[in-house]
């Protein structure tokens, strides 16, 4: 039940720089706690007691302010950082070395039975205040930014933010590729905003389509320059004609 809590702390320190010790990550970090709450609390849920594992769950969640279903399934070297919100549901699934931050929610959209919460991949981070919500699958080592609203499955290696979630402009990192960690999902402090490329993108075409516009005038003006002159010498060359006849 308890195997690997030396990796575990020793990941938390990693992605912490507050942590000094081990002793504080054992004595001073909810996530670590919940997690420890999590693993007693799934195994007794996988053993079938399941009264027992919800409520030593709902000790977890009173001592830590964290919420993990025991029935979820949780991976190795699984980090919380403040941990405050967090919400994990029943059939959510998380791989190794996932990263969530406080206020993050991985919830179910639907009421039937089956899967309803999402999966996320190994690396994964996601930034507080995100909302991770139905049976979608996030790729290893995506990267969902803060307060994002994601609903839908995304490949391995992308960042998305903003409500909802879209991917950030950059390219896709490979799944097995190592990259440095990134604190709540943003990889940089001047990561594009999605919202502003679009809003950036749709001033562009208008200015392009009236540049067109401006275009067809000019050359209608023209055409009608261009009839307007002919018109009355067409006329005078059809006077000069012999009646019945035409110049043509």
């Amino acid at each position: 039940m308890f195997k690997g809590l030396r990796e575990e702390i020793d990941s938390m320190m990693r992605r912490d720089p507050a942590a000094r010790s081990r002793l504080e990550v054992v004595l001073c970090y909810p996530g670590f706690h919940a997690l420890l709450f999590h693993r007693m609390a799934n195994w007794l849920w996988r053993k079938d007691f399941h009264v027992t594992g919800r409520f030593v769950s709902h000790i977890g969640r009173a001592l830590t302010a964290i919420e993990i279903h025991p029935g979820a399934t949780i991976g190795r070297r699984f980090f919380v950082d403040h941990g405050a919100g967090v919400v994990i549901g029943e059939t959510a699934e998380i791989g190794d070395d996932v990263t969530l931050y406080q206020g993050v929610t991985l919830g179910g959209t639907s009421w039937e039975k089956g899967k309803r919460h999402p999966t996320l991949g190994n690396g994964v981070i996601v930034g507080a205040g995100a909302q991770v919500l139905g049976p979608i699958t996030l790729g290893d080592n995506a990267r969902v930014g803060a307060n994002a609203v994601l609903l839908k499955n995304i490949p391995a290696g992308v960042t998305v933010t903003g409500i909802p979630a879209q991917v950030v402009a950059g390219r896709p990192r490979d799944a097995d590729e190592k990259d440095d960690f990134a604190a709540y999902g943003t990889p940089s402090a001047d990561l594009p905003d999605p919202v502003a490329n679009s809003l950036e993108g749709l001033l562009r075409e208008v200015t392009e389509l009236r540049v067109r516009v401006k275009e067809l005038e000019d050359h209608q003006e023209e055409a009608k320059s261009m009839t307007s002159g002919y018109g009355p010498a067409l006329a005078a060359d059809d006077e000069s004609a012999p009646a019945g006849k035409s110049k043509c």
